[in-house]
Protein backbone atom coordinates (compact mmCIF):
# COMPACT_ATOMS: atom_id res chain seq x y z
CA UNK A 1 0.00 0.00 0.00
CA UNK A 2 1.36 3.45 -0.92
CA UNK A 3 0.00 6.32 1.02
CA UNK A 4 0.61 10.25 0.00
CA UNK A 5 -0.69 13.05 2.04
CA UNK A 6 -0.49 16.52 0.43
CA UNK A 7 -1.14 19.97 1.93
CA UNK A 8 -2.22 22.82 -0.11
CA UNK A 9 -1.56 26.27 1.42
CA UNK A 10 -3.03 29.43 0.65
CA UNK A 11 -0.27 32.52 0.10
CA UNK A 12 -2.28 33.68 3.02
CA UNK A 13 -2.10 30.77 5.40
CA UNK A 14 0.50 31.11 8.00
CA UNK A 15 2.79 28.24 8.47
CA UNK A 16 6.09 27.57 11.11
CA UNK A 17 8.62 25.22 11.01
CA UNK A 18 7.61 23.92 14.05
CA UNK A 19 4.11 23.30 12.47
CA UNK A 20 5.49 19.63 10.44
CA UNK A 21 8.07 18.04 12.36
CA UNK A 22 9.84 14.94 10.93
CA UNK A 23 11.18 11.97 12.87
CA UNK A 24 12.85 8.84 12.10
CA UNK A 25 9.92 6.94 12.97
CA UNK A 26 7.43 9.84 12.27
CA UNK A 27 5.85 12.81 11.08
CA UNK A 28 4.27 15.57 13.49
CA UNK A 29 1.67 18.11 12.02
CA UNK A 30 0.13 20.91 14.67
CA UNK A 31 -2.17 23.54 13.55
CA UNK A 32 -1.63 23.53 10.01
CA UNK A 33 -3.90 25.97 8.10
CA UNK A 34 -4.18 23.88 4.57
CA UNK A 35 -6.50 22.06 1.98
CA UNK A 36 -5.41 18.20 2.49
CA UNK A 37 -5.83 15.58 -0.31
CA UNK A 38 -5.03 12.08 0.70
CA UNK A 39 -4.36 9.43 -1.69
CA UNK A 40 -4.29 5.71 -1.38
CA UNK A 41 -2.48 3.00 -3.47
CA UNK A 42 -4.06 -0.72 -3.31
CA UNK A 43 -2.84 -4.01 -4.96
CA UNK A 44 -5.57 -6.61 -5.53
CA UNK A 45 -4.72 -8.30 -2.89
CA UNK A 46 -5.02 -5.99 -0.57
CA UNK A 47 -8.80 -5.52 -1.57
CA UNK A 48 -11.87 -7.79 -0.43
CA UNK A 49 -12.89 -10.83 -2.84
CA UNK A 50 -16.02 -9.49 -3.81
CA UNK A 51 -14.21 -6.05 -4.77
CA UNK A 52 -11.78 -7.85 -6.32
CA UNK A 53 -13.79 -9.74 -8.44
CA UNK A 54 -15.49 -6.94 -9.90
CA UNK A 55 -12.81 -5.11 -10.59
CA UNK A 56 -11.16 -8.15 -12.60
CA UNK A 57 -13.93 -7.90 -15.01
CA UNK A 58 -13.20 -4.23 -15.40
CA UNK A 59 -10.90 -2.47 -18.24
CA UNK A 60 -11.76 1.03 -16.60
CA UNK A 61 -13.87 1.96 -13.51
CA UNK A 62 -13.72 5.38 -12.08
CA UNK A 63 -16.00 6.41 -9.37
CA UNK A 64 -16.24 10.61 -8.55
CA UNK A 65 -18.31 11.64 -5.34
CA UNK A 66 -18.89 15.63 -4.58
CA UNK A 67 -20.77 16.40 -1.51
CA UNK A 68 -23.77 18.39 -1.70
CA UNK A 69 -22.31 21.32 0.51
CA UNK A 70 -20.52 24.51 -1.19
CA UNK A 71 -16.65 24.55 -1.00
CA UNK A 72 -13.87 26.51 -2.26
CA UNK A 73 -11.47 24.73 -5.13
CA UNK A 74 -7.77 24.91 -4.48
CA UNK A 75 -5.32 24.78 -6.95
CA UNK A 76 -4.44 22.52 -8.26
CA UNK A 77 -7.47 20.83 -7.63
CA UNK A 78 -9.82 23.16 -9.59
CA UNK A 79 -12.22 20.75 -11.35
CA UNK A 80 -15.99 20.13 -10.23
CA UNK A 81 -18.28 17.89 -10.53
CA UNK A 82 -21.98 17.98 -9.60
CA UNK A 83 -23.06 16.70 -6.46
CA UNK A 84 -23.57 13.00 -6.00
CA UNK A 85 -21.89 9.72 -7.26
CA UNK A 86 -20.63 9.69 -10.75
CA UNK A 87 -19.83 6.31 -11.77
CA UNK A 88 -17.68 5.57 -15.12
CA UNK A 89 -17.21 2.02 -16.50
CA UNK A 90 -15.68 0.19 -19.08
CA UNK A 91 -16.40 -3.31 -19.05
CA UNK A 92 -13.34 -5.96 -20.00
CA UNK A 93 -15.12 -7.41 -23.02
CA UNK A 94 -17.15 -5.41 -25.29
CA UNK A 95 -19.99 -7.59 -25.06
CA UNK A 96 -19.76 -8.31 -21.12
CA UNK A 97 -22.46 -7.89 -19.03
CA UNK A 98 -22.56 -8.43 -15.06
CA UNK A 99 -25.05 -7.72 -12.45
CA UNK A 100 -22.05 -7.94 -9.64
CA UNK A 101 -21.45 -4.36 -10.66
CA UNK A 102 -24.37 -3.30 -9.58
CA UNK A 103 -24.35 -5.69 -6.51
CA UNK A 104 -21.46 -3.95 -5.16
CA UNK A 105 -22.14 -0.04 -5.93
CA UNK A 106 -25.47 -1.06 -3.33
CA UNK A 107 -23.45 -2.45 -1.02
CA UNK A 108 -20.79 -0.28 -1.13
CA UNK A 109 -22.92 3.03 -1.60
CA UNK A 110 -26.00 1.85 0.24
CA UNK A 111 -29.48 0.57 -1.24
CA UNK A 112 -30.28 4.66 -2.32
CA UNK A 113 -28.44 3.75 -5.28
CA UNK A 114 -31.15 2.43 -8.30
CA UNK A 115 -28.68 0.13 -10.30
CA UNK A 116 -29.66 -3.50 -11.60
CA UNK A 117 -27.45 -4.24 -14.69
CA UNK A 118 -25.08 -1.71 -16.41
CA UNK A 119 -26.49 -2.02 -19.60
CA UNK A 120 -29.94 -1.56 -18.43
CA UNK A 121 -29.34 1.30 -15.91
CA UNK A 122 -25.65 3.03 -17.47
CA UNK A 123 -25.97 5.18 -20.01
CA UNK A 124 -23.65 5.70 -22.86
CA UNK A 125 -21.77 8.96 -23.13
CA UNK A 126 -22.00 10.72 -26.77
CA UNK A 127 -18.77 10.60 -28.34
CA UNK A 128 -18.19 14.00 -30.58
CA UNK A 129 -14.35 12.46 -32.03
CA UNK A 130 -12.82 9.19 -32.54
CA UNK A 131 -9.66 11.42 -31.04
CA UNK A 132 -11.58 11.96 -27.73
CA UNK A 133 -10.71 8.43 -26.10
CA UNK A 134 -10.92 9.50 -22.27
CA UNK A 135 -14.60 8.81 -21.90
CA UNK A 136 -15.89 5.53 -20.37
CA UNK A 137 -18.28 3.53 -22.41
CA UNK A 138 -20.74 3.62 -19.55
CA UNK A 139 -21.82 6.26 -17.05
CA UNK A 140 -23.85 6.17 -14.01
CA UNK A 141 -25.38 8.88 -11.76
CA UNK A 142 -27.09 8.46 -8.20
CA UNK A 143 -27.88 10.95 -5.45
CA UNK A 144 -25.40 10.43 -2.48
CA UNK A 145 -25.78 12.94 -0.14
CA UNK A 146 -23.64 11.07 2.45
CA UNK A 147 -20.22 8.73 2.66
CA UNK A 148 -21.73 6.69 5.65
CA UNK A 149 -22.85 3.72 3.84
CA UNK A 150 -18.93 3.37 1.89
CA UNK A 151 -17.66 3.86 5.78
CA UNK A 152 -19.35 1.39 7.19
CA UNK A 153 -18.70 -1.03 4.57
CA UNK A 154 -14.90 -0.22 5.52
CA UNK A 155 -15.20 -0.54 8.60
CA UNK A 156 -16.54 -4.09 8.19
CA UNK A 157 -14.00 -5.57 5.42
CA UNK A 158 -11.00 -3.92 5.37
CA UNK A 159 -10.39 -2.50 8.60
CA UNK A 160 -11.87 -5.76 10.51
CA UNK A 161 -9.51 -7.64 8.08
CA UNK A 162 -6.41 -5.97 9.00
CA UNK A 163 -4.45 -7.77 11.46
CA UNK A 164 -2.48 -4.13 12.85
CA UNK A 165 -3.63 -0.84 12.57
CA UNK A 166 -7.82 -1.61 12.97
CA UNK A 167 -8.14 1.60 15.25
CA UNK A 168 -6.24 3.83 12.88
CA UNK A 169 -8.02 2.50 9.71
CA UNK A 170 -11.27 2.87 11.51
CA UNK A 171 -10.62 6.77 12.13
CA UNK A 172 -9.25 7.47 8.48
CA UNK A 173 -12.68 5.37 7.19
CA UNK A 174 -14.69 7.99 9.64
CA UNK A 175 -13.00 11.06 8.13
CA UNK A 176 -14.70 10.42 4.84
CA UNK A 177 -17.68 11.50 6.48
CA UNK A 178 -16.37 15.40 6.24
CA UNK A 179 -14.57 15.32 3.27
CA UNK A 180 -15.28 17.38 -0.37
CA UNK A 181 -14.88 15.34 -2.98
CA UNK A 182 -14.06 11.22 -3.10
CA UNK A 183 -12.31 9.78 -6.15
CA UNK A 184 -11.91 6.19 -6.75
CA UNK A 185 -9.88 5.07 -9.94
CA UNK A 186 -8.96 1.29 -11.31
CA UNK A 187 -7.73 0.29 -14.86
CA UNK A 188 -6.67 -3.17 -15.67
CA UNK A 189 -3.06 -1.29 -16.79
CA UNK A 190 -2.07 -0.95 -13.38
CA UNK A 191 -4.35 -3.30 -11.74
CA UNK A 192 -3.93 -0.97 -8.59
CA UNK A 193 -7.26 0.81 -7.19
CA UNK A 194 -6.42 4.61 -6.09
CA UNK A 195 -8.48 6.52 -4.04
CA UNK A 196 -8.68 10.33 -3.55
CA UNK A 197 -9.77 12.53 -1.05
CA UNK A 198 -9.77 16.11 -0.71
CA UNK A 199 -10.66 18.30 2.48
CA UNK A 200 -10.92 21.74 0.63
CA UNK A 201 -10.31 23.61 4.04
CA UNK A 202 -8.85 22.41 7.76
CA UNK A 203 -10.68 21.71 10.80
CA UNK A 204 -11.25 23.75 13.46
CA UNK A 205 -7.66 24.73 14.93
CA UNK A 206 -6.29 23.36 11.47
CA UNK A 207 -4.71 19.99 11.02
CA UNK A 208 -3.44 18.05 13.93
CA UNK A 209 -1.84 14.64 13.57
CA UNK A 210 0.66 12.21 13.92
CA UNK A 211 1.77 9.89 10.93
CA UNK A 212 3.98 7.18 11.93
CA UNK A 213 6.47 5.11 9.86
CA UNK A 214 4.81 2.25 8.12
CA UNK A 215 4.59 -1.36 10.02
CA UNK A 216 5.16 -2.85 6.94
CA UNK A 217 8.28 -2.48 4.57
CA UNK A 218 6.23 -2.73 1.41
CA UNK A 219 4.21 0.02 2.52
CA UNK A 220 5.14 3.46 1.79
CA UNK A 221 4.14 7.20 3.43
CA UNK A 222 5.11 10.32 1.16
CA UNK A 223 4.24 13.95 2.15
CA UNK A 224 3.73 17.10 0.85
CA UNK A 225 3.45 20.22 2.09
CA UNK A 226 3.11 22.63 -1.26
CA UNK A 227 1.60 25.93 -2.39
CA UNK A 228 0.78 27.34 -5.47
CA UNK A 229 1.94 30.33 -7.36
CA UNK A 230 1.15 31.51 -11.46
CA UNK A 231 3.57 29.58 -13.96
CA UNK A 232 5.57 31.63 -16.69
CA UNK A 233 2.84 30.49 -19.26
CA UNK A 234 -0.67 30.81 -18.84
CA UNK A 235 -1.32 27.05 -19.09
CA UNK A 236 1.05 25.99 -16.16
CA UNK A 237 0.65 26.03 -12.70
CA UNK A 238 4.21 26.57 -10.31
CA UNK A 239 4.19 24.30 -7.23
CA UNK A 240 7.01 25.49 -4.20
CA UNK A 241 7.30 23.70 -0.69
CA UNK A 242 8.67 20.36 1.32
CA UNK A 243 8.60 17.09 0.31
CA UNK A 244 9.27 13.82 2.58
CA UNK A 245 8.78 10.01 2.77
CA UNK A 246 8.15 9.24 6.57
CA UNK A 247 10.58 6.18 8.12
CA UNK A 248 13.29 7.33 5.33
CA UNK A 249 14.09 10.86 4.75
CA UNK A 250 16.10 12.33 7.97
CA UNK A 251 14.74 15.63 6.81
CA UNK A 252 11.81 17.43 4.40
CA UNK A 253 13.70 18.39 1.19
CA UNK A 254 12.40 21.63 -0.50
CA UNK A 255 11.11 21.32 -3.94
CA UNK A 256 10.40 23.91 -6.72
CA UNK A 257 8.48 22.49 -9.61
CA UNK A 258 5.86 23.54 -12.55
CA UNK A 259 3.43 21.49 -14.98
CA UNK A 260 0.69 22.65 -17.68
CA UNK A 261 -2.35 21.94 -15.98
CA UNK A 262 -6.06 21.51 -17.70
CA UNK A 263 -7.95 22.75 -14.79
CA UNK A 264 -7.67 26.32 -13.47
CA UNK A 265 -9.68 27.88 -10.83
CA UNK A 266 -10.95 31.93 -11.83
CA UNK A 267 -10.75 34.71 -8.96
CA UNK A 268 -13.28 34.04 -6.29
CA UNK A 269 -15.79 36.56 -7.18
CA UNK A 270 -16.58 34.70 -10.58
CA UNK A 271 -19.15 32.53 -9.33
CA UNK A 272 -22.77 30.91 -10.65
CA UNK A 273 -26.40 31.12 -8.83
CA UNK A 274 -28.73 28.12 -9.82
CA UNK A 275 -32.60 28.15 -9.43
CA UNK A 276 -35.77 27.43 -10.51
CA UNK A 277 -38.51 29.87 -11.53
CA UNK A 278 -42.03 29.34 -9.14
CA UNK A 279 -44.26 28.03 -9.48
CA UNK A 280 -42.59 25.23 -11.38
CA UNK A 281 -45.48 23.11 -12.54
CA UNK A 282 -44.32 20.38 -14.61
CA UNK A 283 -42.31 22.53 -16.90
CA UNK A 284 -39.61 24.04 -14.81
CA UNK A 285 -36.98 26.51 -16.01
CA UNK A 286 -33.49 26.11 -14.47
CA UNK A 287 -31.58 29.98 -14.28
CA UNK A 288 -27.79 29.73 -14.28
CA UNK A 289 -27.01 33.61 -12.85
CA UNK A 290 -23.00 34.39 -13.24
CA UNK A 291 -21.72 37.47 -12.05
CA UNK A 292 -20.04 39.67 -14.20
CA UNK A 293 -16.43 38.37 -13.37
CA UNK A 294 -17.77 35.11 -14.34
CA UNK A 295 -18.83 35.88 -17.79
CA UNK A 296 -15.33 37.99 -18.51
CA UNK A 297 -12.67 36.11 -20.99
CA UNK A 298 -10.42 33.77 -18.56
CA UNK A 299 -6.35 34.55 -18.50
CA UNK A 300 -6.07 32.38 -21.40
CA UNK A 301 -3.34 32.40 -24.65
CA UNK A 302 -4.60 35.29 -26.78
CA UNK A 303 -4.64 33.23 -29.24
CA UNK A 304 -6.94 30.62 -27.59
CA UNK A 305 -10.20 30.33 -28.23
CA UNK A 306 -12.52 30.16 -25.18
CA UNK A 307 -16.82 29.41 -24.63
CA UNK A 308 -18.67 29.33 -21.72
CA UNK A 309 -20.48 25.99 -21.26
CA UNK A 310 -22.29 24.53 -18.28
CA UNK A 311 -23.42 20.79 -17.92
CA UNK A 312 -25.99 19.18 -16.50
CA UNK A 313 -26.41 15.79 -14.70
CA UNK A 314 -30.35 15.78 -14.63
CA UNK A 315 -31.81 12.41 -12.77
CA UNK A 316 -34.53 10.88 -14.38
CA UNK A 317 -37.49 12.88 -12.87
CA UNK A 318 -36.41 15.57 -14.75
CA UNK A 319 -35.24 15.81 -18.34
CA UNK A 320 -35.03 18.12 -21.87
CA UNK A 321 -36.41 18.18 -24.84
CA UNK A 322 -33.51 17.67 -27.27
CA UNK A 323 -35.80 18.54 -29.91
CA UNK A 324 -36.61 22.46 -28.47
CA UNK A 325 -33.07 22.78 -26.46
CA UNK A 326 -31.32 21.60 -29.94
CA UNK A 327 -32.50 23.96 -32.25
CA UNK A 328 -31.06 26.95 -34.18
CA UNK A 329 -33.62 29.29 -34.27
CA UNK A 330 -31.43 32.61 -33.49
CA UNK A 331 -34.44 33.87 -30.99
CA UNK A 332 -34.60 30.77 -28.88
CA UNK A 333 -31.26 31.02 -28.19
CA UNK A 334 -31.13 34.72 -27.67
CA UNK A 335 -33.93 34.27 -25.44
CA UNK A 336 -32.06 32.03 -23.05
CA UNK A 337 -28.97 33.22 -23.55
CA UNK A 338 -27.66 29.75 -25.18
CA UNK A 339 -25.49 29.41 -28.21
CA UNK A 340 -25.87 25.83 -29.07
CA UNK A 341 -26.63 22.39 -27.44
CA UNK A 342 -23.19 20.51 -27.84
CA UNK A 343 -24.21 17.08 -26.17
CA UNK A 344 -26.67 15.07 -24.62
CA UNK A 345 -26.81 11.50 -23.64
CA UNK A 346 -29.04 9.72 -21.71
CA UNK A 347 -33.26 9.13 -21.41
CA UNK A 348 -34.68 11.62 -23.58
CA UNK A 349 -38.37 9.94 -24.50
CA UNK A 350 -40.84 12.68 -23.79
CA UNK A 351 -44.00 10.91 -23.12
CA UNK A 352 -42.06 8.01 -20.71
CA UNK A 353 -43.57 8.12 -16.73
CA UNK A 354 -40.72 8.07 -14.33
CA UNK A 355 -41.43 4.31 -13.53
CA UNK A 356 -41.32 3.20 -17.08
CA UNK A 357 -37.55 4.38 -16.96
CA UNK A 358 -35.18 2.45 -16.51
CA UNK A 359 -31.44 4.68 -17.19
CA UNK A 360 -30.78 7.08 -14.12
CA UNK A 361 -31.26 10.14 -16.32
CA UNK A 362 -29.41 12.31 -18.62
CA UNK A 363 -26.21 14.66 -19.00
CA UNK A 364 -26.48 17.51 -21.24
CA UNK A 365 -23.90 20.30 -22.17
CA UNK A 366 -24.61 23.59 -23.37
CA UNK A 367 -22.45 26.72 -24.88
CA UNK A 368 -23.62 29.55 -23.13
CA UNK A 369 -23.52 33.13 -24.93
CA UNK A 370 -21.90 36.34 -23.27
CA UNK A 371 -22.44 39.61 -23.31
CA UNK A 372 -20.83 41.56 -26.43
CA UNK A 373 -19.04 43.78 -23.13
CA UNK A 374 -16.95 43.84 -20.17
CA UNK A 375 -18.40 46.38 -19.04
CA UNK A 376 -21.52 44.26 -17.48
CA UNK A 377 -23.11 45.85 -13.98
CA UNK A 378 -25.56 43.21 -13.12
CA UNK A 379 -25.47 39.03 -13.08
CA UNK A 380 -25.46 37.31 -16.61
CA UNK A 381 -28.53 34.69 -16.76
CA UNK A 382 -29.21 31.53 -18.86
CA UNK A 383 -31.93 29.86 -18.51
CA UNK A 384 -32.77 26.59 -19.67
CA UNK A 385 -36.48 24.91 -20.00
CA UNK A 386 -36.84 21.47 -18.87
CA UNK A 387 -39.63 18.85 -18.21
CA UNK A 388 -41.05 16.63 -15.46
CA UNK A 389 -42.12 13.24 -16.03
CA UNK A 390 -44.99 11.93 -14.14
CA UNK A 391 -44.82 10.17 -11.13
CA UNK A 392 -45.83 7.98 -8.56
CA UNK A 393 -48.48 9.48 -6.40
CA UNK A 394 -48.32 10.61 -2.98
CA UNK A 395 -50.80 11.11 0.09
CA UNK A 396 -49.53 14.65 0.01
CA UNK A 397 -50.31 15.08 -3.97
CA UNK A 398 -46.55 16.14 -4.53
CA UNK A 399 -43.06 14.01 -5.11
CA UNK A 400 -39.90 16.14 -4.75
CA UNK A 401 -37.03 15.72 -7.64
CA UNK A 402 -33.66 16.82 -6.79
CA UNK A 403 -31.48 18.64 -9.08
CA UNK A 404 -27.39 19.09 -8.55
CA UNK A 405 -26.43 22.38 -9.82
CA UNK A 406 -24.45 21.95 -13.13
CA UNK A 407 -21.21 22.88 -13.22
CA UNK A 408 -19.97 26.06 -15.60
CA UNK A 409 -16.75 26.29 -17.15
CA UNK A 410 -14.74 27.80 -19.33
CA UNK A 411 -13.15 25.73 -22.29
CA UNK A 412 -10.36 27.55 -24.26
CA UNK A 413 -8.37 25.81 -27.05
CA UNK A 414 -4.14 24.96 -26.11
CA UNK A 415 -1.52 25.75 -28.88
CA UNK A 416 -0.95 22.82 -30.50
CA UNK A 417 2.79 21.94 -28.43
CA UNK A 418 1.38 21.92 -25.37
CA UNK A 419 1.27 18.75 -23.09
CA UNK A 420 -1.13 17.75 -20.28
CA UNK A 421 -0.28 14.72 -19.64
CA UNK A 422 2.61 15.66 -16.67
CA UNK A 423 -0.07 17.10 -14.22
CA UNK A 424 0.30 14.84 -10.83
CA UNK A 425 -2.69 16.20 -9.49
CA UNK A 426 -4.92 16.42 -12.38
CA UNK A 427 -8.58 14.84 -12.30
CA UNK A 428 -9.71 13.32 -15.41
CA UNK A 429 -13.41 11.19 -16.50
CA UNK A 430 -14.93 14.12 -14.27
CA UNK A 431 -18.04 13.19 -17.54
CA UNK A 432 -17.67 16.39 -19.28
CA UNK A 433 -13.77 16.58 -20.15
CA UNK A 434 -14.05 13.61 -22.63
CA UNK A 435 -16.08 15.84 -24.39
CA UNK A 436 -13.29 17.96 -25.27
CA UNK A 437 -9.88 17.57 -27.11
CA UNK A 438 -6.94 16.65 -25.36
CA UNK A 439 -4.63 19.73 -24.96
CA UNK A 440 -8.36 22.00 -23.78
CA UNK A 441 -8.00 24.16 -20.77
CA UNK A 442 -10.69 24.55 -18.25
CA UNK A 443 -11.20 27.99 -16.34
CA UNK A 444 -13.84 26.95 -13.17
CA UNK A 445 -16.46 29.09 -12.14
CA UNK A 446 -17.38 28.74 -8.12
CA UNK A 447 -20.95 27.96 -7.35
CA UNK A 448 -22.53 30.37 -4.33
CA UNK A 449 -24.21 28.23 -2.56
CA UNK A 450 -24.67 26.42 0.86
CA UNK A 451 -26.60 23.94 -0.68
CA UNK A 452 -25.87 22.47 -4.21
CA UNK A 453 -28.75 20.59 -4.77
CA UNK A 454 -32.23 22.55 -5.83
CA UNK A 455 -35.58 20.65 -4.73
CA UNK A 456 -38.44 21.02 -7.44
CA UNK A 457 -42.33 20.24 -5.79
CA UNK A 458 -43.81 17.82 -8.65
CA UNK A 459 -47.66 17.53 -8.51
CA UNK A 460 -48.90 14.05 -8.81
CA UNK A 461 -52.15 12.33 -7.68
CA UNK A 462 -53.07 12.71 -4.54
CA UNK A 463 -53.96 9.39 -3.07
CA UNK A 464 -56.05 10.15 0.02
CA UNK A 465 -57.96 13.78 1.05
CA UNK A 466 -61.97 14.48 0.51
CA UNK A 467 -63.85 15.27 -2.56
CA UNK A 468 -64.58 14.72 -5.91
CA UNK A 469 -60.74 14.42 -7.24
CA UNK A 470 -59.41 11.84 -4.64
CA UNK A 471 -57.43 9.16 -5.85
CA UNK A 472 -60.01 6.42 -6.06
CA UNK A 473 -62.85 8.82 -7.74
CA UNK A 474 -60.61 9.05 -10.35
CA UNK A 475 -59.70 5.56 -10.44
CA UNK A 476 -63.37 4.69 -10.44
CA UNK A 477 -63.89 7.21 -12.84
CA UNK A 478 -61.43 6.11 -15.26
CA UNK A 479 -62.67 2.26 -15.16
CA UNK A 480 -65.98 3.57 -15.60
CA UNK A 481 -65.07 6.14 -18.91
CA UNK A 482 -62.55 3.01 -20.45
CA UNK A 483 -66.10 0.54 -19.92
CA UNK A 484 -68.89 3.09 -21.46
CA UNK A 485 -66.17 3.69 -24.36
CA UNK A 486 -65.72 -0.36 -25.14
CA UNK A 487 -69.71 -0.63 -25.00
CA UNK A 488 -70.05 2.28 -27.14
CA UNK A 489 -67.86 1.26 -29.43
CA UNK A 490 -69.44 -2.58 -29.19
CA UNK A 491 -72.86 -0.88 -29.79
CA UNK A 492 -71.74 1.23 -33.14
CA UNK A 493 -70.41 -2.54 -34.78
CA UNK A 494 -73.67 -3.88 -33.72
CA UNK A 495 -76.04 -1.41 -35.30
CA UNK A 496 -73.70 -1.07 -38.64
CA UNK A 497 -73.83 -4.39 -38.43
CA UNK A 498 -77.34 -4.98 -38.55
CA UNK A 499 -78.06 -2.04 -40.96
CA UNK A 500 -75.86 -3.91 -43.51
CA UNK A 501 -77.72 -6.79 -42.92
CA UNK A 502 -81.24 -4.84 -43.18
CA UNK A 503 -80.21 -3.29 -46.19
CA UNK A 504 -79.57 -6.65 -48.36
CA UNK A 505 -83.31 -8.01 -46.82
CA UNK A 506 -84.76 -5.35 -48.27
CA UNK A 507 -82.33 -4.48 -51.84
CA UNK A 508 -84.98 -5.91 -54.61
CA UNK A 509 -83.43 -9.40 -56.53
CA UNK A 510 -81.28 -8.91 -59.33
CA UNK A 511 -80.97 -11.31 -62.41
CA UNK A 512 -77.85 -12.89 -63.53
CA UNK A 513 -77.54 -10.51 -66.35
CA UNK A 514 -78.20 -7.34 -63.74
CA UNK A 515 -81.92 -6.64 -64.25
CA UNK A 516 -84.41 -6.68 -61.36
CA UNK A 517 -86.29 -9.27 -61.66
CA UNK A 518 -90.42 -8.98 -62.05
CA UNK A 519 -92.99 -10.80 -60.58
Amino acid sequence: MKRRITFFQRPEAPFEANQAVLTSKSLAIRGLDAAREDRVTFGLDDLPQELRDVLQQSHELRLRWTTERSYDAVTPLASRVSPGLHVHYTPLAAEQTSEALCSLLRTVFGAGVDCTKPEDTFITPPLLSTRFAASASLQFYAQLPSLQPLVEFIQSSACSQRKVGGAECNKHASSLLTAETVDIDYDSISHALTVSTLWASAPNGGWTEDIQKPASGADQVEFGLLGAEPGIEPQEIKMGGLLAVVGQDKKMKPTMFSFPSRHHPLPNDAGYVVSFSTPTGLHPTMSISITPSGVQRPPAPSDATCALHTYLTLPSAVFGDQYQLGTSDPLFLESHNLAALRAVAGETDLEAPDWAVQRWGSNWLFELTTPSTDSLQSNWTATIPLHLRYLAPSESGYQTADVPWPVVFWACTAEDGTKMGVNPFDRTNLGWDGLFGPRTMFYQLHPKGEHLVESVDVPVLKLTGEGLFKAKNIELGTCIAILLGFLWVLWRLVRVSWSASVSAESRPARSADGHVKKE
